[in-house]
């Protein structure tokens, strides 16, 4: 489309009126004004139109089809050709729509007559439908029957399926001939489970179904538990517990039982009587019959019954074997397959609360408790052949070593029993009563030496040395037996291993054989004592037999943690004793006693030696330190000193302990010579309380004198004693010259 002005190009302006040719020339006129300013508006109009306006656009587009130019021709024409066509157009739309009436008309025509069909099929439904009304809802009604029908069906044969069990099933269940097997069990789990499914049925509206169906499944349980019972009893007749294959069908029915613990404990009681029998023929067969195997070597047990340790000891360890492999055996049949045991116990007592003792005790079924006690019922017959061959050949032998090796080895598989089959099994108890049995016998025996002792005067007269008597020393010689013993069983090697080397008395199981075995023969050995006719005897007759009992217990710990301080406490009374009957033999020897007891009103309060006293002077007037008795002392004492110290270890030559005389003779050697010290402060100080001097060479005169009266013999005693008389006033150190040193080193 040629682009050019739709304004009136510049020679147009010719056209115009002269009064509109020069605007400036003239003024406008209104009408010329109002045309200026519709011009001045279609400017602005146009200036302001955007030609991203869409209808310019489309304006634009149809110029350009028409190919017209930018004339005034065109210009001219532009318009009535559009409107011609317009025209145009519209005539032909109205011819268009003139036909589209036509056709309207003639739809119109046809949906008449299709209304007047539908119109009649209307009425033709009508009469139809009021036919057919009581039909369709009998259909429904039969349609809605056949559906609930359906679903009945279906919860009939699942009920069926899940609650009813088959007469073919039942009889698997109940029926003797039928075996125990595999099939019995699931038929067994599948009626236990229609058992427990019945209690929802319970709670429906309608309870008889579920009363009849748990009432039928209760009857059909206790039939197959009555079979499982029967079987379960043929089965534990001929039962091998020795073969380790053992069938493991008898385990699950033994699990199963478990849920009817009477049916369950009635066949352990079944089971405990068949074993207790086949043990008790076993038994018997080991003690009197040859072992099978025809193996010659074996001897029965009885054939030691002449030594009651082995006899015993051989029954015991019989037993002993026998209990373990029973226990083992009766681990695999029972316990082989964990907790299902305890489970089947713990459901049956849950069912059966009739069972139970306590209904607000907590069910706990202890698997390993429960084997023990029927590995105790099992050997029940064993336990009390046992118990009267034991007593018999205790009550038929007098020796008390033997009894008390018994009573070890008795304490020792009553132990071993107690960690096997628990401490308070038949057998444990069994041993711990055969035990007290044995030692209540021991110490019978010990009390019948004892009585034919006491009545036997000679045995317990003390011997004439005043050596531990032979009674005594027989005691002693069984009870080291015994003491090794026990020091070698279980206890003594416990008792060894203590914190304090040394059990208690509560915990030491050999106090009772203390007090049985030395205590009655030690007491009688002290008892004898009051034969002797002075102290000196007694006491060392009583201190060798407390050495002796002491030496014999000494080397076991368990002996002395009872006896050896109240041995000790005796042993030191009875040594002071002998210290002071030794003080006093070495007093009067060697006369210092008469001394002493003239200076008693001069002993010091305090242990000190007085000094200067106006009343020491009067110890010269005293009798007993007159110069002829104080010469006569001094004489005395020297014959005493040298062998005082053979005479005093003489005097008690008849102690067996070297050690014990010498210690108490050397303790009694430095009383006496703190004795003599007293004597010759006091003479010393009496001296110089009269004023009387030595003269000369004083002290060393004395000891010259006593070293030359030594020598001399007794030449110088007589010329002392010639002196004191020709002399008025003589001095007492002079005719007692001993000093303290001299005692000392003489009788060192």
């Amino acid at each position: 489309m040629a682009t050019g002005s739709y304004f009136p190009p510049s020679g147009a302006a010719s056209s115009l009126s002269p009064r509109t040719a020069s605007p400036v020339s003239s003024p406008l006129s209104p009408p010329l004004q109002q045309r200026s300013n519709a011009l001045s508006n279609r400017l602005t109009s146009v200036l302001s139109v955007s030609y991203a306006d869409s209808d310019i656009r489309d304006a634009l587009e149809t110029l350009s089809l028409r190919g017209v130019h930018n004339t005034a021709e065109v210009r001219r024409q532009l318009r009535l050709d559009i409107q011609k066509e317009v025209v145009d157009c519209n005539a032909e739309i109205v011819r268009d729509f003139g036909n589209v009436a036509e056709q309207l008309k003639r739809i119109g025509t046809v949906i008449s007559n299709l209304k007047e069909t539908c119109d009649e099929m209307r009425k033709h439904i009508v009469l139809a439908k009021q036919d057919t009304n009581p039909v369709l809802e009998e259909a429904s009604a039969l349609l809605s029957q056949k559906q609930e029908a359906e679903t009945k069906q279906h919860l009939l044969d699942a009920f069926t399926k899940h609650f009813i069990v088959s007469e073919e099933e039942l009889l698997v269940l109940t029926s003797v001939e039928e075996p125990i097997n595999d099939e019995f069990f699931d038929v067994l789990a599948r009626v236990k489970q229609v058992h427990r499914d019945c209690e929802a049925l319970l709670g429906a509206e309608n309870e008889r179904l579920g009363l009849e169906l748990m009432e039928k499944s209760s009857r059909s349980l206790n039939s197959a538990y009555q079979k499982l019972y029967r079987w379960i009893q043929k089965e534990f007749k001929g039962l091998n517990l020795e073969d380790p294959r053992i069938s493991s069908t008898i385990r699950r029915a033994l699990r199963m039982l478990a849920e009817r613990p009477s049916l369950f404990h009635s066949c352990l009681d079944f089971f405990a009587e068949a074993r207790d029998y086949v043990l008790s023929d076993a038994f018997h067969y080991a003690l009197t019959d040859a072992v099978s195997g025809g193996d010659n070597a074996v001897k029965p047990i009885e054939f030691s019954a002449h030594d009651p340790l082995r006899y015993i000891g051989d029954m015991l360890a019989w037993v002993h074997s026998t209990t373990v492999s029973e226990r083992e055996a009766l681990e695999a049949l029972f316990v082989a397959e964990g907790d299902e045991l305890a489970k089947g116990i713990q459901a049956g007592l849950s069912s059966e609360p009739w069972s139970r003792i306590d209904e607000d005790e907590a069910i706990n079924f202890d698997g390993q408790k429960a084997l023990s006690d029927l590995v105790s019922r099992d050997l029940i017959g064993v336990a009390r052949s046992l118990r009267q061959r034991v007593e018999l050949v205790i009550q038929g032998h007098d020796d008390p070593v033997t009894c008390y090796k018994v009573v070890n080895l008795l304490s020792f598989y009553q132990t071993t029993f107690a960690k096997l089959v628990g401490a308070n099994s038949n057998l444990a108890e069994l041993l711990q009563a055969l035990e007290k049995f044995t030692l209540n016998h021991f110490q019978t025996i010990m009390r019948d030496q004892i009585s034919n002792i006491s009545t036997d005067h000679s045995t317990l007269a003390p011997p004439g040395d005043l050596s531990a008597p032979q009674f005594l020393l027989d005691s002693l010689e069984v009870l080291t037996s015994l003491m090794k013993t026990h020091e070698a069983s279980l206890d003594g090697m416990q008792s060894s291993t203590s914190k304090d080397g040394a059990a208690s008395e509560n915990e030491n199981k050999f106090t009772p054989v203390l007090h049985a075995a030395l205590d009655p023969f030690f007491n009688l050995a002290k008892a004898s004592a009051d034969e002797l006719p002075n102290l000196t005897a007694r006491a060392i007759y009583l201190v060798n037999i407390h050495i002796t009992t002491r030496s014999a217990i000494t080397p076991y710990p368990f002996a002395t943690a009872t006896h050896i301080n109240p041995i000790n406490t005796t042993l030191s009374t009875l040594r002071t004793t002998l210290l002071d009957i030794q003080h006093k033999y070495l007093l009067q020897t060697s006369g210092l006693q008469t001394l002493l007891t003239a200076l008693e009103p001069f002993s010091p309060a305090a242990g000190t030696i007085p000094e200067k006293n106006k009343d020491i002077s009067t110890i010269s007037t005293l009798p007993a330190f007159q110069p002829a008795s104080i010469v006569t002392k001094s004489q005395q004492l020297d014959d005493f000193l040298p062998s005082a110290l053979m005479d005093a270890t003489e005097n008690l030559k008849r102690l067996q302990s070297a050690a014990f005389v010498k210690g108490v003779t050397e303790e009694a050697v430095e009383a006496f010579v703190r004795d003599f010290e007293f004597v010759e402060a006091m003479v010393v100080a009496a001296d110089e309380g009269r004023g009387v001097g030595l003269g000369g060479d004083g002290q060393v005169d004395g000891v010259d004198r006593g070293e030359k009266e030594e020598k001399e013999g007794g030449d110088g005693g007589k010329e002392e004693e010639a002196e004191a008389e020709a002399e008025e006033e003589t001095s007492l150190r002079r005719l007692f010259p001993r000093t303290t040193g001299e005692i000392r080193v003489l009788l060192s």
